[in-house]
C-alpha cells in the first residue's frame, strides 16, 4: 500500500473502533457496569473499577473536574482502585493534566493496533517440540497466572479466576490458547475475545517464557486467534500493544491508530 492508502485505512480503522468499541453499552448484569453522563463505570469482580467512554460530551473546565473527582470518589467508598482509559486523541487537551490533579497517575502507554482478520489468519508455524492447543480448565488457568508472574513480577492472583470467568460465559465470550513443550511446560499464552455486535475481536496476552523468545511463538498466537475470529465472522482483530510487539504486528500488516494509557487511582493514594 501507498502511504496515502494505509493512512486512509488507519482511519477507517479508527473510525470504527470509535463507533464500535468505544461507544458500546456494557450489560450491568454481566459486568456491573452503570452509565454515568457520558462514561460507562465499571466494577470488575477481583480487579477494581474502570472508567470508559467513545468521548466526554464536551465536558471541559470546573465541570470536567468536578466529574472526574466523582468517578474517583464512588469506588474511594467502595475501597477500589479504578482505572480511566485514556486515549491520545481524546478532548479536552488538557485531560491528562486533570486526571493527575484529581490523583490519578500514568501507567505504560500502549498503542491501538487494528488489523483485517482474514489477512492475518494462517495455519499457525510453531517451533519444534511445541503443540499449541485450547485450555478451559483452572488448573491450566493457575499455569497461565504462574507463566505471567515470572514474565511481568507482581501480583497475578487475579488472571486466573478471571480467565475462569471469561470463559465461563460472563461477559464476551473468551478463548484461551497456550503453546506447551513436550515436556508439558507452557511457553506462551494468550486469548482472544470475541465482541458480539460488534466487527471487533480483541488479543490479549501473548507472554513468553524468555528462553522461548524470538522463536516465534507470539506471532502463532496471533494467527491462530485470528483464524478463530474470521470463523465466528468477525473481520477485525484489535490489540492495545507495548513497544515489545509493535514490529511484529506491523510485519503481519497490522497498523497503529492510536495511543492509549491506563490513568489509575489507588484507595490509599491520598494517605
Amino acid at each position: 500500500m501507498t502511504t496515502d492508502e494505509t493512512s486512509e485505512r488507519a482511519a477507517a480503522y479508527l473510525a470504527a473502533y470509535d463507533e464500535q468499541l468505544r461507544a458500546r453499552t456494557f450489560s450491568p448484569e454481566l459486568s456491573g457496569a452503570e452509565r454515568v453522563g457520558p462514561v460507562e463505570r465499571i466494577l470488575v469482580p477481583g480487579e477494581g473499577g474502570l472508567i470508559l467512554y467513545r468521548d466526554l460530551g464536551g465536558l471541559d473546565g470546573p465541570e470536567l473536574d468536578a466529574f472526574i473527582a466523582a468517578q474517583r470518589d464512588h469506588f474511594a467508598a467502595l475501597g477500589r482502585p479504578v482505572e480511566w482509559k485514556y486515549y491520545g486523541y481524546d478532548l479536552p487537551a488538557d485531560l491528562p493534566d486533570r486526571l493527575r490533579a484529581a490523583g490519578f497517575t500514568p501507567g505504560e502507554q500502549e498503542t491501538v493496533i487494528i488489523g483485517e482478520a482474514a489477512e492475518i489468519a494462517a495455519e499457525p508455524r510453531l517451533p519444534e517440540g511445541v503443540r499449541l492447543h485450547e485450555v478451559t480448565s483452572r488448573a491450566d488457568f493457575d499455569r497461565i497466572a504462574a507463566l505471567s508472574q515470572e514474565v511481568w513480577g507482581g501480583d497475578q492472583s487475579w488472571l486466573a479466576p478471571a480467565m475462569e470467568g471469561w470463559v465461563s460465559g460472563g461477559g464476551d465470550p473468551c478463548t484461551v490458547l497456550v503453546a506447551e513443550s513436550l515436556a508439558g511446560e507452557v511457553v506462551c499464552a494468550a486469548w482472544v475475545r470475541f465482541h458480539p455486535g460488534t466487527e471487533f475481536a480483541s488479543l490479549w496476552g501473548g507472554s513468553t517464557l524468555p528462553n522461548w523468545r524470538g522463536r516465534g511463538l507470539y506471532r502463532a498466537l496471533v494467527a491462530a486467534r485470528a483464524t478463530l475470529a474470521v470463523e465466528r465472522g468477525f473481520r477485525y482483530v484489535q490489540i492495545d500493544a507495548l513497544d515489545t510487539s509493535r514490529p511484529i504486528l506491523a510485519r503481519l500488516g497490522l497498523l497503529p491508530v492510536a495511543t492509549t494509557t491506563p490513568y489509575t487511582w489507588e484507595p490509599d493514594a491520598g494517605n
